[in-house]
């Protein structure tokens, strides 16, 4: 049994991770940003979000003894950070400069991997925050990775569906071709060690798109080689599991259609964060843990029920009739309804006589708000135009197909454009991008053959299509 004791809702796009030390938690978002709370009360830190990234965070992990808190992120690299300060303290560029998707780090914090969209791997040396080892899986990005509890050897998963184990010298030791059919999308390693005779087994959780969490027994042989088993599949989620976690003590096993969940080292915790940009924080109420000190057996829990009765719909955050993810869509009605709910009902007649819909909204500028619609106050603009950057902000929600986004923006596209790495972009970001990058690729970092950019009608038709049915 769980129970709900608190919910996060600092973030302003979807939470990609979450992670636990002893006193501190840790979240991070497509908003670029991580934050840090003390894991008694939840309140959060002075010094948090800590900013620094350029684009997505995808992953953090803490050290062993929580001094060091690790990210990455889609600008290329992964930053080391004080959670004693807040302050970085590295930052460590991916070989290739790819996206990076996944870091972790090693039980003994000696050893710091990351994993990178072109399926690159960078081994560092965390005490001294240097390259030590390279490695690669070709055509396909790295999407998963986990220490084992000796810090000797690691796994990682992909969207090719493969688990690989490596070495501390990138040496594969063994590769699960087709784990999960449609893709990998985290492994965990129990911490637990089992031996016996000739044999030293470590136990492995993995879930993928195929909506299946599998149990893995890890052998070690006294002659050094590796042999991987499938234990169990369990099949009891009905949707993509998207994240999986063992508790400290390896009796309990969580996973669920939530972008990220973890266990507190030190008290009986569960976090789950998701693509509605909250974190909830559950509790383990008596009956989950053995009392009188036996083990108890591994226990399935499926989170994206427990997210499922508590999640806000995107429809009851907003008013009737009016949603935040098609601000261009709205209406002047919508616009002056808007204002009011902000508390700035004195500019509605001025909006109403300027003929201010949602896209002209998007569109304004002090220079607009001063000249077109004689705003004199310099604080009621700057308060509009923070509304606005608000609203802005708010536009992803976990109800737009991720490939309606533009991976620049992380809005809605309107004029989607293919650019010559193949992905789709909205014209004026990708314009921006090219101008600004030096013609890299915004998702690969690699050059960009041609700044010839190609419209995306099948895609801007499809857009159009799901906004007429929402």
């Amino acid at each position: 049994m769980t129970s709900l004791i608190c919910t996060l809702q600092d973030h302003r796009d979807d939470v990609n991770c979450c992670a636990f030390s002893g006193k501190l938690f840790a979240t991070c978002s497509g908003d670029k940003t991580l934050r840090i709370y003390n894991s008694q009360d939840f309140s959060e830190l002075p010094f948090s979000p800590l900013s620094g990234h350029g684009y997505v965070v995808h992953c953090c992990c803490f050290s062993s003894c929580g001094q060091f808190l690790a990210s990455c992120s889609t600008d290329a690299t992964t930053m080391v950070w004080s959670t004693v300060t807040g302050e970085i303290e590295a930052v460590l560029e991916h070989p290739g400069r790819s996206p990076v998707r996944i870091c972790a780090l090693s039980p003994d914090s000696a050893h710091l991997v990351s994993g990178a969209s072109d399926g690159s791997l960078a081994l560092w040396d965390f005490p001294s925050k240097q390259l030590r080892r390279t490695g690669a899986v070709n055509d396909t990005t790295m999407i998963a990775c986990s220490f084992s509890p000796c810090s000797q050897v690691f796994m990682t998963g992909s969207t090719y569906g493969d688990l690989r184990l490596w070495d501390l010298d990138m040496n594969q030791l063994h590769a699960e071709k087709n784990a999960h059919d449609l893709g990998v999308t985290c492994c965990t390693f129990a911490p637990s060690i089992h031996s016996g005779g000739q044999v030293v087994q470590f136990r492995l959780a993995s879930c993928g798109q195929d909506s299946l969490l599998k149990i893995w027994a890890i052998n070690k042989f006294i002659s050094g080689g590796y042999k991987m088993q499938l234990l169990h599949t369990l099949t009891g989620q009905s949707a993509p599991v998207l994240s999986c976690a063992y508790s400290s003590d390896g009796q309990l096993l969580v996973s669920g259609y939530v972008t990220a969940c973890c266990f507190s080292p030190t008290s009986p915790l569960i976090a789950t964060g998701s693509m509605d940009k909250t974190v909830n924080i559950w509790r383990l109420e008596d009956g989950c843990s053995d009392r009188g000190g036996k083990s108890m057996p591994v226990t399935y829990s499926c989170l994206c029920v427990l997210e499922g009765s508590d999640l806000t719909s995107s429809e009851e955050r907003t008013s009737a009739g009016r949603s935040k993810l098609l601000v261009s869509d709205w209406s002047e009605g919508d616009v002056s309804a808007w204002l009011v709910e902000e508390g700035l009902e004195g500019l509605v007649d001025k909006f109403r006589a300027n003929n201010i819909d949602g896209t002209e909204l998007l569109s304004l500028t002090k220079e607009t708000l001063a000249s077109e619609l004689h705003i004199e106050s310099v604080g009621l603009r700057s308060k509009l135009l923070r509304k606005v950057e608000e609203l802005k902000s708010d536009s992803v929600c976990s109800g737009i197909p991720d490939e309606f986004l533009c991976p620049i923006t992380r809005e809605l596209m309107r004029e989607p454009v293919i650019a010559a790495d193949g992905y789709s972009y909205e014209r004026e970001a990708i314009d921006s991008w090219i101008n600004s990058k030096n013609r890299s690729s915004p998702m690969t970092n690699l050059p960009l053959l041609t700044t010839l950019l190609t419209p995306n009608h099948t895609l801007k038709m499809a857009i159009g299509r799901w906004k007429t049915n929402h």
